[in-house]
């Protein structure tokens, strides 16, 4: 960490800083602990039914940690199986469907009056006249990935109409139904648990670790000291019960999960309070979260540990570089400060939907507080280190990083190197960009210079590459003329990515391969039921596949992006037929084959 003082710091942060998200519709204040840090949420009881034909059971509640963000609905169970029937929650329309490789896979948007949507996700078929609609509208588009808005008046639902088929579909990892609650206006996705389903739930959440973290320097600058609690007399206390610290400012994490009643399953928890001798300082609540911001659940936990191996720790005040979000700060910006030499009485009080509580209780005191040097001048700040709400650059002859303003939750003492790449196929250095173990919120712009002029001839194969923890991906970047190398010594490539890592330049001149199963050439298909098909390139990214039967788009399926798949249907009469596929990597190059068969 750069020798810099915090309250220089957070003078300079609080300049650039965007303003916080606006979550919560009623301001609330509060500075008693007897109070409530948030409102009580009065979302209508009773106005939706339990969406799917089996018993009421959760595998994932609203706000579970995942990678990169926060689940966005209940996972409903289907009881390890699919196409049990799945109802409309409530009198509506559908508005929109969306089919996609990963994510929801098939999924049904349902409008309602009272201004909220219901979404449907990993889905099987829709009720019938809803799968001709979206089939008609995937070959006008000639496109089986698609996201389309349906007028109101063609498919108006009543609650418990039959919709769809439960199944596995997108990123599902077993057959269940995805649901969500949203506000149609702001597309805020609210806790569906907070609407009176009848989900049996006295269970309290379990407290599994303390996590102590110094806020006089980056939490990304620290391993946090975790404690293990116990359970006595009702509340959760660590040892030993009085804590002491090295320094003038502490911020506190814990691992938690919750339970419903007869459940096995560890679902996230709702609500989180932190209290300084009985006045609040601050909490996080998880609902009314939107897509576009769920991404800040790795400044929510302490990405680092998670990353490197350890538990999910949540932060209990947020970071610099978060806005508002999911967090009330009660008191100034909800980090603790203990330059008072007294003992600080501290609670931590953790909820359910269904107002179930567990508390957490322990003392800290200051110690010997470390020193941390003062900023030394403006231009050592500017090149040693990131800080959120800045845009933060740093460049060399052959490399240039750019971060905006909004792309850092805490600083980072930024570090960069670069060796000789391996790869035989390597137009540029191997450079070492900062390490994976810290979050980017948005894209990082990354321009790499290649080590000679690329002729014309490779210029449209040039791919970036980053790898980090045994796994890779590319992006094709731009290329863009540089007046700085008027010799032509090398081409400078830009692209942007979403994490830190290793990137080098790559020329990539091979294309994938195309292997069919169930098809062959002058085959007879007669008593076929599907064609499969199935690609690998040398670098794992397939961009674009399409299939023409007799010269005509045919609709492939491809969820989860493992196989491209055709299940014979009317779009294939019987008689002869030719059917071509082609298949496109990130680096533009191509493969085709033509088969012949009858039918």
């Amino acid at each position: 960490m750069l020798d810099l003082s915090f309250d220089i710091l957070m003078k300079l942060i609080k300049l650039t800083l965007h303003k916080p998200f606006l979550f919560f519709y009623i301001p609330f204040f509060c500075l008693n602990v007897s109070a409530q840090i948030f409102p009580v949420k009065k979302y209508p009881q009773g106005y939706f039914i339990y969406p799917v034909g089996a018993p009421v059971g959760l595998a994932a509640n609203f706000g579970e940690l995942r990678s990169n963000h926060y689940h966005m609905g209940l996972d409903c169970k289907t009881q390890k199986k699919e196409n049990l029937p799945v109802y409309a929650a409530a009198d509506g329309y559908v508005a929109k469907v969306k089919i996609e490789p990963g994510g929801f896979g098939r999924a049904i948007y349902i409008n309602h009056p009272n201004g909220l949507t219901t979404l449907y996700g990993h889905l099987n078929n829709f009720f019938p006249a809803l799968e001709k609609y979206v089939k008609e509208e995937q070959y006008r588009q000639e496109s089986w990935k698609i996201f389309i808005d349906i007028p109101a008046q063609i498919f108006q639902i009543k609650k418990s109409d039959f919709i769809a088929f439960s199944g596995n579909t997108g990123g599902s990892q077993g057959p269940h139904l995805h649901f969500e609650i949203r506000d149609t206006e702001t597309d805020k996705v609210l806790n569906p648990l907070l609407f009176g389903f009848e989900v049996k739930d006295k269970v309290p959440p379990s407290i599994l670790r303390l996590a102590i973290y110094d806020r006089c320097i980056s939490t990304y600058s620290q391993v946090p000291k975790l404690l293990s609690l116990k359970f006595v007399n009702g509340i959760y206390v660590p040892a030993p019960s009085l804590i002491i610290i090295n320094s003038d400012r502490v911020s506190f994490g814990i691992s938690a999960f919750d339970k419903s009643t007869g459940s096995s399953n560890n679902n996230g928890i709702y609500e989180a309070e932190i209290f300084d001798n009985n006045d609040a300082v601050a909490g996080f609540q998880l609902d009314s979260i939107s897509y576009d911001e769920t991404r800040y659940e790795n400044a929510h936990i302490d990405y680092k540990l998670k990353l490197g191996g350890g538990s999910y720790v949540e932060h209990l005040s947020r970071l610099p570089g978060y806005p508002a979000g999911v967090y009330k700060d009660a008191r100034s910006d909800g980090v603790i400060n203990i330059d008072d030499d007294k003992i600080h009485s501290i609670k931590i009080v953790v909820k359910d939907t269904y107002g179930n509580t567990s508390v957490l209780q322990f003392h800290v005191q200051r110690g010997s507080a470390k020193t941390h040097q003062s900023l030394k001048d403006s231009s050592y700040f500017q090149q040693r280190e990131f800080h959120p709400g800045f845009v933060n650059v740093f460049e060399k002859d052959d490399v240039q990083l750019i971060l905006g303003e909004h792309d850092l939750y805490d600083s980072i003492r930024f570090l960069y190197a670069k060796k000789a790449a391996s790869s035989p196929q390597a137009i540029s250095e191997l450079h070492m960009v900062h390490n994976g173990l810290v979050p980017v919120h948005g894209y990082l712009t990354l321009k790499l210079k290649s080590t000679f002029a690329i002729p014309d001839s490779l210029k449209d194969k040039i791919i970036m590459q980053r790898s980090w923890g045994g796994k890779t991906e590319v992006l094709k970047p731009k290329r863009e003329a540089r007046p700085d190398d008027p010799a032509g010594r090398g081409d400078w490539f830009t692209a942007q990515f979403r994490n830190f890592g290793n990137f080098q330049l790559l020329i990539d001149n091979l294309p994938p391969t195309i292997s069919a199963i169930g098809i062959k050439d002058n085959a007879n298909l007669t008593g076929a039921s599907q064609i499969i098909f199935v690609f690998k390139d040398n670098n794992d990214q397939i961009k674009n596949f399409r299939a023409e039967l007799d010269g005509k788009w045919l609709r492939f399926t491809n969820d989860k992006g493992r196989s491209f798949i055709y299940k014979f249907d009317e779009m294939c009469t019987p008689g002869s037929h030719e059917l071509k596929v082609s298949v496109e990597d990130e680096a533009g190059n191509t493969a085709t084959k033509v088969f012949h068969f009858t039918r």
